[in-house]
C-alpha cells in the first residue's frame, strides 16, 4: 500500500466464503454418509487419492506468499530477494515483536487481521491437512502459521495487555521502501483494561485455540501455551468489552472493525473445540447467541465479520455430538449456515449476483501460476531491485512502467470488478494489493481441491 487507502480486494471476501462453504459442504456430505447408506448414494470419501497437479501446484504456489510476507530474522529463507526486516520491531515496549507478517504491500502489522489469518490457516490444516500432506505442503502450512503465533504469544505480555501493532500507518504509508532497509519509526501499540480492544482480543483468542489444535499431536508444551493465551485473552476481551476501533481511531482508516459480538462466538466456539468445556458452548447458545448471533440473515465471511464462519464451525458440534444436536440455538447456527451455503450456489434462488461469469482475460490470480498472471502487483518489496538504494522515497518504483523485478510468489490479487475489466498497475491497490488473510482463504479452497477429502472428524 502507498499513497492510497487501504481496502480489501475485490475477490478477497468471495473466496473466503467458498472456503467456508466447501468446509459446510463436506460437513453435509458426511452427516449424509452418517446415516444414508442406500446403493444410490455417493461413496464415502476415503483418505487421500492421487494429486490434482494443477491443484498441487497452485498451493505450493499460494503458501509461498506467506513466506514473502514474513518479518524478523528469516529462517530456511526460501524467497531469494527477501532478507531480515523489522528486527526491532517491540524494542519500544522490551518486547520481541520482530517475527510476524506484513498484511499486504506495505509494512505495516495490524494484528486484527494477522491474527484472523491465523484462524483460517490453523482451520484449513485442521480440515485439510491429510490433503496438505498428500501434497508435500503441511509442513510449509504448519510452519507459517507457527511464524505468526509466535509472535501473537510475545505480543501478550500480561493477561489483559495485547500488542495489537507494529507501525504508524501514517508515517509508513509516506515511504515506498523494502522491509530491509525501513527506518522509519515503528512504534508498538497496545490494548489494555483501560483501553479496550475486544474484537482484536477475540480474534487472536480465536488464533491461538485453532493453532493449539494443530500442534496438539506434535507439540503438546507449544499446544498448552497457545491455550493458556488463549484463555486469558477471551476472558479480557469478554470482561473488558469495548471497541478497538473507538480505543485506537488510527485503525479506523485500515481495519475498522464494525462490532466486536461476532468475534466473541468465534472465539469461544474455537475455545470449545479446544477444550470441550462446556461454558464455552454455552456462552455462544445463550445471551450471547440472541445478542449478537444475527441468526437467519447470513452474510460474508471476512476478517471483520466472523458470523458466517462461526455457524460453520458450530455445525460441526451437531454433527458430532449428539446431545448438543438437538440444542435450539445450535440449530439456529446450522440453519444460518444453511443459508449462507444457498448464496453461494449458483442456481440457488437465492445465489449471490456478486460473481463474474467468465475469465475473458484469461488471467490467473495468483501471481506465480500459470503463463498470464499480474506483473505490476501492489507490493513495495515485489516493486523494488534488491541493489537498490531508495531510502525512504523509492517512488518511482511506484510509478515504474516496468513489471515487478521481484515475483511476490503465492500473492493473490483483488482481482476483476464484476464487469471482468482487471487493470494491472501498481496504482491501482483496489485490483492489484495481496494480502495474507485472503492467502489464508484460498490455501484451504486449494487444499481441499488437491485431491479426494477424507471423512471429516472431531478437530480433537
Amino acid at each position: 500500500m502507498g499513497k492510497e487507502e487501504k481496502s480489501g480486494g475485490c475477490m478477497g471476501w468471495f473466496i473466503v466464503l467458498i472456503v467456508v462453504g466447501a468446509i459446510a459442504i463436506a460437513l453435509g456430505l458426511t452427516l449424509r454418509n452418517k446415516f444414508h447408506h442406500g446403493d444410490d448414494d455417493a461413496p464415502v470419501p476415503g483418505p487421500p487419492g492421487a494429486v490434482a497437479q494443477k491443484y498441487g501446484d497452485a498451493l505450493k504456489i499460494a503458501l509461498q506468499f506467506f513466506d514473502v510476507q514474513k518479518s524478523g530474522k528469516l529462517v530456511n529463507n526460501k524467497i531469494s530477494w527477501r532478507g531480515d526486516s523489522g528486527l526491532q520491531d517491540g524494542k519500544d515496549a522490551n518486547l520481541d515483536l520482530s517475527k510476524g507478517m506484513y498484511d499486504a504491500g506495505d509494512h505495516m502489522k495490524f494484528g486484527f487481521p494477522m491474527a484472523y489469518t491465523a484462524t483460517v490457516l490453523s482451520w484449513s490444516i485442521l480440515e485439510y491437512g491429510d490433503q496438505m500432506n498428500k501434497a508435500n505442503q503441511l509442513q510449509s502450512a504448519k510452519d507459517s502459521l507457527k511464524w505468526i503465533t509466535d509472535y501473537l504469544i510475545n505480543a501478550h505480555p500480561e493477561p489483559n495487555v495485547l500488542y495489537i501493532q507494529v507501525g504508524d500507518p501514517d508515517v509508513d504509508h509516506k515511504c515506498w521502501d523494502r522491509p530491509e532497509d525501513m527506518a522509519e519509526i515503528r512504534p508498538s501499540i497496545q490494548i489494555n483494561a483501560s483501553t479496550p480492544g475486544t474484537e482484536v482480543a477475540a480474534e487472536t483468542a480465536a488464533a491461538m485455540a485453532s493453532a493449539s489444535l494443530v500442534f496438539k499431536s506434535t507439540d503438546s508444551t507449544y499446544s498448552n501455551l497457545l491455550l493458556k493465551h488463549s484463555k486469558e485473552l477471551f476472558t479480557f476481551a469478554d470482561k473488558h468489552r469495548g471497541s478497538y476501533s473507538e480505543s485506537i481511531p488510527q485503525v479506523q482508516q485500515y481495519y475498522n472493525s464494525t462490532g466486536y459480538g461476532d468475534e466473541l462466538l468465534w472465539a469461544a466456539s474455537w475455545l470449545y473445540h479446544a477444550t470441550k468445556d462446556q461454558t464455552y458452548l454455552d456462552y455462544v447458545s445463550g445471551s450471547n447467541g440472541e445478542t449478537y448471533a444475527n441468526w437467519g440473515s447470513p452474510t460474508w465471511f471476512s476478517w471483520d465479520d466472523k458470523r458466517p464462519g462461526t455457524q460453520v464451525l458450530l455445525s460441526r458440534v451437531s454433527f458430532f455430538d449428539s446431545k448438543a444436536a438437538t440444542d435450539a440455538s445450535l440449530k439456529k447456527y446450522r440453519k444460518t449456515a444453511e443459508a449462507v451455503m444457498c448464496g453461494l450456489l449458483p442456481k440457488s434462488p437465492t445465489a449471490t449476483s456478486s460473481r463474474t461469469r467468465n475469465n475473458p482475460m484469461k488471467m490467473s490470480y495468483l501471481v506465480g501460476y500459470g503463463e498470464k498472471y499480474s506483473q505490476f502487483v501492489h507490493h513495495r518489496g515485489a516493486s523494488i531491485p534488491v541493489d537498490a538504494t531508495t531510502g525512504c522515497k523509492g517512488w518511482q518504483w511506484l510509478d515504474s512502467e516496468q513489471p515487478n523485478p521481484n515475483v511476490a510468489m503465492g500473492a493473490l490479487v483483488g482481482g476483476p470488478y464484476l464487469n471482468e475489466s482487471f487493470v494491472d498497475s501498481r496504482n491501482n491497490s483496489m485490483q492489484t494489493e495481496p494480502s495474507t488473510y485472503n492467502s489464508a482463504a484460498i490455501v484451504g479452497l486449494l487444499s481441499g481441491l488437491v485431491t479426494t477429502s477424507s471423512v471429516s472428524a472431531s478437530f480433537t
